[in-house]
């Protein structure tokens, strides 16, 4: 149904002096299946000095110029001028696939629950670009119902990049609204090299994780996540030579978290959505299966974002976790949690009865799959791949901190929950 006040969807993005990139991204959105009066294209240009504006202007229905740059954050200001009624977030180089928009808008009419629709994401080189947990959509391709975007603040400006995405489909989630990926929609996501995997992106990573920890997360989950958060950013930051740019946005990310963790304290996920992302009760059935079905010890493959769960689930049944296998982590001596973290080599030459990969993100994990299949006889068990059912939509789990001895519990002052480590 169109809107009559506007257009039917708002196509929003957000770029940076890359005039050529983002030119050709407009030329590739004009190919979508929508009729041209039902859409608009606004572009949020970040004070770009490399001629972007004059390029694009004719080619979108509104330029909004800023006079700084404000990061991929900067399509919130694009929500506050999008007249329709649907919103789709794209960066300056993705762009969906024919039929993707119809379909989208499809969904959302066939279900008025519905507050975000995450794209399936496609690479360059054939593979998929997913989030680490499950049911949080990638920022480069996903609609919106603009009143549910509206509705909890719309994107928040102050990450400026990196993490926002789990921020929005946090407050989406727990303000009641459906947060869900489709295999059926897609985007291509180009993925130029310009601008990632730099200092600026190190500083952002560990800064806004932190952030999110503080504003959703209940206790005594926050204290566990933030210590794993540190963990891995310090390790990431040692591999790139980006230190310094890590101990910085640390220090900014702990400080702006003791302010939001009471700041936004009824933004904590309820017991529901919290398990909806994180899967810890899920996780612990399925250990439970295994360990009823003979396996005593496992190695873990992937030093996933979310690895705490599997730790947790493991020593609840009575598995021993032999060793984590991840190339991008292993160095000497290095444990996490006092389980050793080796390459996927010496994981598997490891005695073992089984191999769980231990990635949440459905992409990660079936990406892992796929590689340990031709290097292991073992069973490698992987709960969350993209090819297998990865949602138990039957699950209405009680709060997870009910049986969690195992829980690191939260400090009475509010500066020592974001001052650990993980050993």
């Amino acid at each position: 149904m169109k809107n009559d006040r506007g257009p039917l969807v708002s196509i929003v993005l957000a770029t940076h002096n890359r005039r050529e990139v983002v030119a050709h991204t407009l030329s590739q959105i004009r190919r979508c299946d929508l009729p041209r009066e039902e859409y608009e294209i606004i572009v949020v240009d970040n004070a770009s000095t490399d001629g972007t504006r004059g390029a694009v202007a004719g080619m979108v229905d509104l330029l909004i110029a800023l006079r700084r740059n404000a990061g991929s954050c900067a399509k919130a200001y694009g929500v506050d001028r999008a007249r329709g009624g649907f919103i789709v977030f794209l960066d300056d180089d993705s762009f969906p696939r024919p039929h993707t928009l119809s379909r989208m808008v499809e969904r959302f009419e066939a279900d008025p629950q519905l507050g975000a629709a995450g794209f399936t994401v496609h690479l360059p080189n054939g593979e998929r670009e997913g989030s680490a947990l499950p049911g949080v959509f990638v920022g480069c391709g996903v609609g919106f119902r603009a009143a549910a975007l509206r509705g909890v603040g719309g994107l928040d400006r102050t990450f400026f990049m990196q993490a926002e995405e789990y921020d929005l489909s946090f407050r989406l989630a727990n303000a009641g609204w459906k947060v869900e990926l489709f295999d059926d929609l897609h985007v291509d996501h180009l993925k130029t090299e310009h601008a990632r995997r730099n200092e600026r992106t190190t500083y952002y990573d560990v800064r806004n994780n932190l952030r999110v920890i503080a504003r959703h997360l209940p206790t005594p989950q926050a204290r566990v996540y933030c210590e794993d958060c540190l963990q891995r950013y310090e390790w990431l930051a040692q591999r790139d030579g980006h230190e310094k740019a890590n101990a910085s946005g640390s220090r900014t990310g702990r400080r702006r978290s003791i302010f939001e963790r009471w700041t936004y304290h009824r933004r904590r996920l309820s017991p529901e959505v919290f398990e909806h992302f994180y899967r810890w009760d899920f996780i612990r059935r399925q250990m439970d299966e295994l360990s009823r079905s003979g396996g005593r010890q496992v190695v873990f493959a992937d030093l996933g974002k979310n690895i705490f769960p599997f730790h947790r689930a493991a020593n609840f049944v009575g598995i021993t976790i032999a060793v984590i296998g991840d190339d991008r982590f292993a160095a000497p001596g290095r444990c996490y949690r006092g389980v050793p973290i080796v390459s996927m080599e010496e994981a598997l030459a490891r005695p073992h009865d089984a191999v769980v990969v231990s990635n949440t993100g459905p992409v990660h994990a079936a990406r892992t799959k796929r590689r340990l299949a031709s290097r292991t006889a073992s069973p490698v068990l992987s709960w969350f791949s993209a090819e297998e059912p990865s949602v138990d939509d039957e699950i209405r789990s009680s709060p997870p901190s009910s049986d969690s001895d195992d829980i690191p519990a939260e400090r009475s002052a509010a500066c020592a929950l974001w001052g650990g480590r993980a050993g």
